[in-house]
């Protein structure tokens, strides 16, 4: 194996990019109108804090943008980042929420996480920040 071989292998290049993550945004293309954007993203995992086994959730975010939107592969990257974290399914609803209003500063957001079963419990756990603005009728 020569040397370039060795770089693609320790940290893969994916591990890479995760390592790197930084939610980001860009601007609204239209503040003057209240929107929602739904994002879902359904292969979420994280460790259990108590028995160190994988966590499985559906992971939806809806949100109505102020003046920046949701950079979608850096949230991606993001979330791919909790791949290996030990927290609970409270603390890490609560952290993803807390760090994407601090990102995007949105009107109105809703996070909601859906873990798959586990030994017969089945736990969604839904929040959210602001308030949401209804279309003009």
């Amino acid at each position: 194996m020569g040397e370039q071989d060795s770089k693609t292998f320790t940290p893969l290049y994916g591990e890479r990019a995760i390592q790197e993550a930084e939610l980001i945004c860009f601007d609204n293309p239209n503040s003057q109108r209240p929107y929602e954007i739904s994002i879902e993203l359904p292969e979420f995992t994280c460790l259990c804090p108590f028995s160190g086994y994988p966590d499985f959730a559906v992971l939806r975010v809806f949100y109505q943008p102020k003046l920046k939107v949701l950079e979608l592969k850096a949230l991606k990257l993001y979330i791919n980042g909790y791949r290996n974290i030990r927290i609970s399914h409270e603390e890490l609803a609560n952290k993803i929420l807390d760090d994407l209003v601090q990102s995007c500063n949105p009107n109105w957001m809703e996070l909601e996480a859906d873990f798959n079963p586990r030994g017969n419990v089945h736990m969604v756990i839904k929040l959210a920040h602001g308030i949401k603005v209804l279309p003009e009728q």
